[in-house]
């Protein structure tokens, strides 16, 4: 129903550009930031990023602006809890004020995480999500008055901007999340530049999975107008662009393009949040293999595509065009059946797998993923049987045959 309370609260202001990371110790200033603590990843690091945006401080260093008082570095993928509680001890020790968050969805979910455990207080952010799911909205959820922005360096999450952290509890072997409309960064830095190192595989998952938040937001039964705008263009710009990224790493306009495209891809997903069950897939099996989020969406895209067709019937022929399929004068499930090809195709050309034969997963192993796959939060709004679970599974689990 189109006349159904629903929300859109795009609260991140977005600095877009090459060398765009430079406006980073003025926007600090205007936020009324002092002690920066930067947090990113040993990879990032050994990749020159890091250095990249901390020697910007040095310029500013001498004056009254902001100051970087510290480098925060063991964040490991899928945003453990353990980084969370480690890198809060951190920030208090140096006595930071402010949070800037530099690399891709683990990094992105991780400084969400520490910006609300110093903000709650809390010593163990896994005492915030007992049950697998904090859901905080307006007016109980109010402003966090830490400064935090955020630069991502993948194009994929769109973390930066979402109102969600999803963070892996090591204990329970689940991705668990925080929902709250001011966990997101005060501003969101879009620098090409920072992007053009990521080796082609990681730049075409991160790619898949913008565009698995744009399909899936698109899909959703709590879909507006508004959230469908920002999937329908996320959609054709990563059509358009993520190709030549991956075949191209150092084009500059591609690149740029794909940061807004995941940018806009989880701000309809988040709004239009509802039935999301190749999320639901992704992150039961990413917990369990520790599959990396983007690349689980991209093998799972597809296969859910074409086993929960209800979902995606109706906006068949909207998905089709941004895809640029011609479907003129087909039925609904003609043009889903050409969308599903074209995002294949889409698979190949980027060099992705169809599915997790590297991953060298059991059958037993396989058969876990159905209780996994139930009890993900993303199972709340739209649970899937136990018989479609395996169904799914059974596609993109190769079996040898012993």
């Amino acid at each position: 129903m189109k006349t159904t309370l629903s929300q859109f609260m795009l609260r991140t202001g977005i600095y877009s550009g090459s060398n765009s990371r430079a406006m980073v110790p003025s926007l600090f200033a205007g936020l009324g930031a002092k002690r920066v603590l930067l947090l990113s990843d040993k990879g990032l690091e050994k990749a020159g990023i890091v250095e990249k945006v901390a020697s910007i401080f040095e310029l500013t260093s001498h004056g009254s602006g902001p100051q970087l008082v510290g480098t925060y570095l063991d964040i490991a993928q899928d945003a453990e809890s353990r980084c969370i509680n480690d890198a809060v001890r951190y920030a208090k020790e140096v006595g930071a004020d402010s949070l800037l968050a530099v690399g891709g969805g683990s990094v992105l979910d991780t400084v969400k995480g520490v910006k609300y455990a110093l903000h709650k207080g809390l010593a163990d952010i896994k005492e915030a999500i007992p049950g697998g799911l904090l859901f905080e909205s307006f007016p109980k959820a109010n402003h966090i008055p830490i400064p935090h922005i955020a630069i991502p360096t993948t194009a994929g999450t769109g973390s930066e901007v979402s109102p969600i952290a999803v963070i892996y509890n090591e204990d329970i072997q689940m991705k668990t999340n925080i929902i709250n409309p001011f966990i997101n960064a005060d501003m969101a830095v879009l620098d090409p530049d920072l992007t053009v190192g990521l080796p082609p595989f990681i730049t075409a998952f991160t790619g898949f999975d913008a565009l698995t938040h744009a399909i899936e937001a698109l899909a959703s039964p709590t879909a507006t107008g508004l959230t469908d705008a920002y999937a329908l263009h996320a959609i054709r710009l990563i059509e358009k662009n993520l190709p030549v990224a991956v075949a191209e790493g150092e084009n500059l306009e591609a690149r740029m393009d794909l940061l807004q495209a995941s940018l806009m891809g989880i701000t309809a997903f988040s709004f239009a949040l509802n039935a999301i069950p190749v999320h639901n897939m992704a992150h039961a099996y990413g917990a369990l293999f520790r599959i990396p989020h983007g690349l689980a969406n991209a093998v799972f895209l597809p296969v859910v595509m074409e086993l929960v067709p209800q979902l995606y019937l109706p906006k068949a022929a909207k998905l089709a065009q941004a895809l640029n399929v011609d479907v003129e004068g087909d039925s609904a499930e003609t043009a889903l059946s050409k969308v599903v090809d074209k995002i294949r195709l889409l698979q190949k050309k980027c060099g992705l797998p169809a599915d997790f034969k590297e991953y060298n997963i059991s059958e037993e192993a396989l058969l876990q993923t159905i209780p996994a796959v139930m009890k993900d939060p993303a199972a709340l709004s739209f649970p899937m049987p136990k018989e479609l679970i395996a169904a799914i599974g059974q596609r993109v689990v190769p079996l040898t045959v012993k």
